[in-house]
């Protein structure tokens, strides 16, 4: 059973900061093998948030979700990320399930938007994410924008930026 935390940028404890920025740095960096800037500025930036998802006190999955910038601009949803030893035990659709919850909670009525690696495309359609680019390289992984498909089949308006 997983706790889980939606937390502003600002009440992240140190020890909260540093478990997810280390859970990324396993995996994004280490695990898949792609030296990349993760330290962008925006982990502590604005009205942005994180979700923590914690298993017997530690930190096993996390996203990141980045207020609108302007107005009618969508939520990004990134940096979403389960720790190796629980993977395979449906985290990432529960994490995904909360990030959208949160945005809905947060920023209703918004767009969402996120840059998928290409092979989720799938997992991210099961969420009601449609593609919105061509496949592209970023830090040399395959990605392709997404957003999130309305209830009615409709993409909604706003921009991915």
């Amino acid at each position: 059973m997983l706790q889980w935390h939606d937390l502003h940028q600002r009440e992240l404890s140190k020890e909260d900061l540093y478990a997810l920025l280390a859970l990324r740095n396993a995996v994004f960096i280490v695990e898949q093998a792609c030296p990349y800037q993760d330290l962008d500025g925006a982990d502590l930036a604005g009205e942005n948030r994180h979700l923590l998802g914690r298993r017997n006190g530690e930190l096993v999955a996390c996203a990141r979700l980045l207020a609108p910038d302007s107005d009618g601009a969508a939520v990004k949803i990134g940096r979403v990320v389960i720790a190796p030893r629980a993977r395979g035990l449906g985290l990432g659709r529960q994490l995904m399930q909360q990030a959208l919850a949160g945005c809905e909670r947060h920023w209703p009525g918004r767009p969402v938007a996120l840059a998928a690696q290409a092979h989720l495309q799938p997992f991210y359609a099961g969420l009601g994410f449609a593609a919105q680019s061509e496949i592209y390289l970023e830090d040399n992984i395959p990605h392709l924008d997404m957003l999130r498909i309305a209830p009615d089949g409709q993409i909604p308006p706003g921009r991915l930026s």
